[in-house]
């Protein structure tokens, strides 16, 4: 914001009083369910981008990635992997190739830096494309 960027956030009503709801940010949603947030931030999102975090983080993070494999959306899905914190998932991705459940293509579609300054450079740069599951 003070480079003159908008921030937009959305918070589900029963989230706004247990967290941080901030209120000096461009606009601010206030939503009834999880689904409603996750499916306006997909509509206002350019790509997405998971921080570090819990498991509400990989749970948002999968789904909007999941959607990227099913051809919803064609948007960037990227991990901020400081000090290597999303590479158990990398190596997981990894195994669900090696066992049949996951196409070696999709893991391409990760966009993924231990650099946020290089991340944002790679997700310019990001050409998605579907991959046909079949």
């Amino acid at each position: 914001m003070e480079a003159g960027g908008k921030v937009i956030g959305v918070i589900p009503e029963k989230l706004k009083n247990v967290e941080i709801a901030h209120q000096q940010i461009s606009e601010l949603h206030v939503v009834k369910t999880m689904h409603e947030r996750k499916a306006l931030m997909a509509d206002y999102a350019d790509g997405f981008i998971a921080l570090p975090g819990g498991t509400g983080t990989l749970e948002e993070w999968f789904e909007v990635f999941t959607w990227a494999q099913l051809g919803y959306h064609n948007k960037p899905c990227a991990l901020l992997n400081i000090n290597n914190y999303y590479s158990p998932i990398l190596s997981f991705f990894d195994h669900m190739i090696d066992q049949g459940f996951v196409k070696s293509d999709y893991k391409k579609l990760i966009v993924i830096d231990d650099k946020a300054s290089e991340l944002v450079k790679k997700i310019k740069d990001y050409k998605g494309e579907y991959i046909n599951k079949w």
